[in-house]
């Protein structure tokens, strides 16, 4: 059995454990602010027009063939329309995008103002993010307060080199740029 160095053992001391369906949310929701996640829009063509949603559960799932997954809130006015969507874009923000990205939290002023530009699946675009995924919803499964949606990436757009992501973590935005070389 190998011995933490001393310098672990405070960390180690300061940790506290806990089960999650027994604690404040509060608490869970700090400990999941630690892992960092970037930033993303979703967009669909909805029943009344174009709609985001500011959106930090994306992850890829698959390369072959290339999947993505993304989870709405049950919760949300808008979950339903998400989830009925049958094509979707998702745009990964870069880290001077704030203002995109509160656009389309609750109250944010959506597409207003923003231009009408559809991919060839027909879900709306926002130009001049660090990347795009044009998808086709491939399945859909509950996920407890929330629904999974996977998509079938049809078509990816990449910004310039020099873009670097929104990051959200502890509560707070920021931006990650990797070390050179």
């Amino acid at each position: 059995m190998s011995r933490l160095p001393p310098e672990s053992l405070d960390r180690i001391a300061d940790a506290i454990t806990f089960h999650p369906q027994t604690a404040e949310a509060r608490i869970l929701r700090q400990a999941l602010g630690r892992f960092a996640t970037g930033v993303t829009v979703v967009t669909i063509m909805g029943p009344r027009g174009p709609m985001g949603m500011t959106v930090n559960s994306f992850t890829s799932v698959s390369l072959d063939p290339p999947l993505v997954l993304w989870c709405p809130a049950r919760s949300s006015s808008r979950h339903e329309a998400f989830v009925q969507a049958e094509s979707f874009a998702v745009h990964v923000l870069g880290a001077e995008q704030l203002d995109l990205c509160l656009r389309f939290t609750r109250g944010g002023q959506g597409f207003e103002g923003l231009g009408d530009e559809l991919n060839d699946e027909g879900a709306p675009v926002i130009p001049g993010v660090a990347a795009r995924f044009d998808c086709l919803r491939h399945s859909v499964h509950p996920g407890g307060d929330h629904t999974v949606i996977i998509g079938q990436v049809a078509r990816v757009t990449v910004g310039g080199p020099d873009d670097h992501p929104l990051v959200f973590a502890a509560g707070r935005f920021g931006s990650f740029e990797p070390e050179p070389g």
